[in-house]
């Protein structure tokens, strides 16, 4: 028989793909523009490429080299980097290791849906947290939660949690605080370092993003020697990974030069969106804007011009009046924007 717990869980719901939209709508692909899934359109580093070229799929993988090159990145030591099958594979690892039914997680919303599909697989209950007016979280958390889970830069407000509210959640608890720094590379400051401080802090990382290998399923995080000797224990063989997969990370963290000039791409034209769109100041690759119709009517006008944008009614606490759209390449930026200015004139 199922568990119980299933019945409380509603699916993660993704962003829209090219063939859904081509096969609605009738549109060729290649005329589609993709800004709904937060990816990095400079896609990763030609390095990759070569990489992938040279692996031996028949082998399993061998994550040393990889689990080094992030090492480097990071400035930890090896001993407390830990990897998996995205940041979800992470963060899944770690729920493994703590939580369990009748436990307690405490999610600031509106964020990323998975931590609360991760809490209610455990048997643990959710309670989530509304955010402040300018998405601000609380420090007065249940006194019993088990779990913290929080985005820096949030999935999909676009903000940074500033380092006063991170300590201050820090102390005011035993439990353990995942800090998501998926988008961290697009953002003006990370809070990693405070992992030599804090015992309970973990803070998670993605090369899906800035690295453009969201294809790959690439996660890592930073964790205390503790809880990183207990995730080595507890993760499935070989983190979850394929050869692929480390062949690809190990080549993209090897040409930092690429990713970086990827971002100065990125956070040049999320300036010039941002300016004219008038969205929610955003430390991401993605933009956040409030729409006077309702949500899912004003993604629709912009899916049936070939366009994807995200709608996020899915985000617990959003409501029925945001949407949040990727910063893409220039030329995809201006579909974008003639879309916008017909759609809301």
């Amino acid at each position: 028989m199922l568990r119980p717990v299933l019945s409380q869980l509603k699916p993660y719901v993704a962003g829209k793909g090219f063939g859904e939209i081509s096969r609605k709508y009738g549109i060729a692909q290649e005329s589609i523009v993709k800004l709904g899934s937060n990816e990095n359109p400079y896609g990763p580093s030609p390095r990759v490429a070569e990489a992938l070229a040279c692996i031996s799929p028949e082998r399993y993988p061998e994550p040393e080299e990889l689990i080094a090159g992030i090492a480097a990145y990071t400035g930890f030591p090896e001993e407390m980097i830990i990897i998996g099958a995205g940041m979800d594979g992470v963060m899944d690892t770690l729920t493994r290791l703590f939580l369990e039914k009748g436990d307690q997680t405490f999610i600031p919303t509106p964020t990323f849906s998975y931590y609360e599909i991760l809490t209610i697989t455990a048997g643990a209950t959710p309670f989530l947290s509304p955010r402040g007016p300018q998405f601000e979280i609380t420090t007065d958390m249940p006194p019993d939660t088990k779990m913290a889970f929080f985005c820096s830069p949030n999935n999909p407000t676009g903000n940074l949690t500033s380092e006063e509210e991170v300590r201050a959640l820090l102390e005011s608890t035993n439990g353990i605080v995942f800090l998501d720094e998926a988008y961290v590379e697009f953002a003006d400051k990370s809070l990693i370092r405070l992992v030599e401080q804090y015992d309970n802090l973990i803070v998670g990382r993605t090369l899906s993003k800035a690295f453009g290998l969201a294809g790959m399923r690439l996660g890592y995080g930073v964790a205390p020697r503790w809880i990183a000797d207990q995730y080595r224990r507890a993760a499935p063989p070989f983190y979850g990974i394929s050869c692929a997969t480390v062949a690809a990370g190990a080549a993209a963290l090897a040409d930092l030069p690429f990713m970086r000039q990827s971002v100065e791409k990125i956070i040049s034209e999320r300036q010039r969106l941002q300016k004219e769109i008038k969205a929610h100041p955003s430390q991401a690759n993605f933009l956040y804007l409030e729409t006077e119709q309702d949500s899912r009517e004003f993604v629709e006008k912009f899916l049936a011009r070939g366009i994807i944008i995200r709608d996020c009614r899915s985000f617990w606490g959003a409501g029925e009046h945001h949407a949040r759209v990727t910063v893409g390449t220039p030329s995809e930026n201006d579909r974008f924007l003639s879309a916008f200015r017909e759609i809301c004139k």
